[in-house]
């Protein structure tokens, strides 16, 4: 059929506006770059070259414009970035041409791009610089080439190179071990270089870097050494490459430096929480404590089907937690020994205390058995049991109980950690009590097995415990429990064996 001329130029307007549409569309949107051979160096859309980046200083006092002013001086000049959470203040003196502030909030009435840096950077590297730092010329470049010119050996893994800055103390390199399953990071003084303790100029390429999570989280060091530790890359440190820094340094007054290590302690408790880092052991085995304690709740809340949610996000018992775990049930053992009233390990805790003297890793509570005819004995049980949380002399919390015929003893009002106390007692020469929870091992059992009672080392302390351990946990938990660990409610998740 032929189309009249007017419905024919109508058809071509609109198959016209459609191809417009079509092209403005494949123009316009970003596309993905196509992967090279070479590595992330030659990655498209990035130039041969360093860009400095200098993201640690302090809006107080600080020496930004020397640092700008001073890469600036280098012929030719590298690209500098100055980046900061939010536009300082008291406001930067103006920088040097080439230099530029970016700012990592957004704001409503800003271009989302202005708070992306990975838009800006267009060399293949870049180099992290701390405040007061000062430019030596060939610096840069001979920091990437040991990156990209390394030994390149089969176990080789150098994704940073650094670079000392020059003070009182040298950097050195420490070895990193994360383990977010155990919400852990300890440093060795000892092994593959994953970590540099102290000043230093810290040069990746940029991929690398911006393909991150937290890319420019600060502290910056322990942030980037974090990531980098988990995935495998090490540092190579180049004394030989020393940076020289501004003196005095730019927070040089006894005030400056209390505001500034206040700040950074805030800053890195942010971080780890962000991390879910709890636990920092220090080269010299000291350890750094970041989750709860007594003045705050546990770091974990309701326990759903016997499972806490940790065991979701694959971690184990956050070990500020098992921390407190452990001093509840010392302290817990000592009154009831001290008050004369038998008790013993039971459940789960009896299982930790046989393979390993300790809390399963992944456990929540700690279990002891007592002698319901006992329980008088002790005054804390007395006054809970007489409806009154009390408080004892340790700030540790007696309570009865609202599921049932047992007591519970909190790590304090406000953390909720807590050792059950279960009632028991005989009749006709079985153990049985008058609260049962529905859990594998909530069973009966031969009085036998509590005549006597035996010590057993547990949590750091002496517990007593029943006198054939082993047959008493198959009696509860089957043949083979000590030998096979299993989550407490493997329906809902089950363990995974490492390979």
């Amino acid at each position: 059929m032929r189309l009249p001329p007017c419905q024919a130029a109508l058809c071509a307007a609109i198959g016209l506006n459609l191809l417009l549409l079509l092209c403005v569309w494949r123009w316009g949107t970003p596309q993905p770059p196509r992967p090279r051979a070479g590595g992330d160096n030659t990655a498209p859309g990035l130039t041969p070259g360093v860009t400095v980046l200098l993201r640690e200083f302090e809006d107080f006092a600080n020496d930004v414009p020397g640092v700008a002013r001073s890469f600036a001086a280098l012929r030719p000049p590298p690209p500098l970035l100055v980046v900061a959470d939010e536009t300082p203040y008291p406001p930067l003196p103006p920088l040097p041409p080439g230099a530029r502030l970016l700012t990592l909030r957004p704001a409503p009435d800003r271009p989302p791009r202005l708070s992306r840096p990975e838009l800006h950077v267009r060399t293949r590297h870049v180099a992290l610089v701390p405040d007061g730092v000062r430019a030596t010329p060939g610096h840069l470049e001979r920091m990437r080439d040991a990156l990209e010119n390394g030994a390149g050996g089969a176990g080789d893994n150098t994704r940073v190179v650094a670079a000392p800055v020059r003070g009182p103390t040298p950097p050195r390199c420490l070895d990193l071990h994360v383990s977010l399953r155990e919400w852990t990071a300890r440093y060795t003084p000892a092994g593959p270089c994953r970590a540099v303790e102290g000043d230093a100029v810290l040069l990746l390429r940029t991929r690398d870097l911006f393909n991150l999570s937290f890319p420019l989280a600060r502290p910056l060091p322990t942030a980037l050494f974090m990531q980098a530790a988990l995935r495998g890359w090490t540092v190579r440190l180049l004394p030989e490459a020393a940076f020289a820094a501004r003196r005095p340094p730019p927070l040089a007054t006894p005030h400056g430096r209390w505001k500034a290590e206040a700040a950074a302690r805030a800053r890195r408790r942010r971080l780890l929480a962000d991390f879910g880092v709890k636990r920092v052991v220090l080269p010299e085995g000291r350890e750094r404590w970041y989750g709860c304690g007594k003045e705050t709740a546990r770091c974990f809340g309701t326990v759903h089907a016997r499972t806490p949610q940790y065991l979701h996000q694959d971690r184990w018992t956050p070990p500020c937690c098992l921390r407190a775990l452990r001093a509840t049930a010392r302290r817990a053992a000592a009154v009831l020994a001290a008050a004369g009233v038998r008790y013993w390990l039971e459940g789960g805790s009896l299982l930790g205390a046989a393979r390993h003297g300790d809390i399963i890793p992944w456990d929540y509570d700690v279990d002891l058995g007592i002698y319901r005819e006992d329980a008088g004995k002790c005054r804390l049980l007395r006054e809970a049991a007489a409806g009154a949380a009390v408080v004892d002399d340790e700030g540790f919390v007696w309570e009865k109980a609202p599921e049932g015929d047992f007591f519970r003893v909190h790590y304090s009002r406000l953390n909720r950690l807590h050792v059950d106390l279960w009632p028991f007692y005989p009749r006709d020469g079985v153990m049985t009590k008058d609260t049962w929870l529905g859990h594998r091992q909530d069973v009966e059992f031969p009085e036998r097995f509590l005549q006597p009672l035996r010590p057993l080392p547990f949590a750091g302390f002496t517990a007593m415990a029943p006198n054939d351990v082993r047959a008493f946990l198959e009696l509860k938990f089957g043949p083979g429990a000590i030998e096979n660990p299993e989550y407490p409610n493997p329906a809902v998740k089950r363990l995974e064996r490492e390979k």
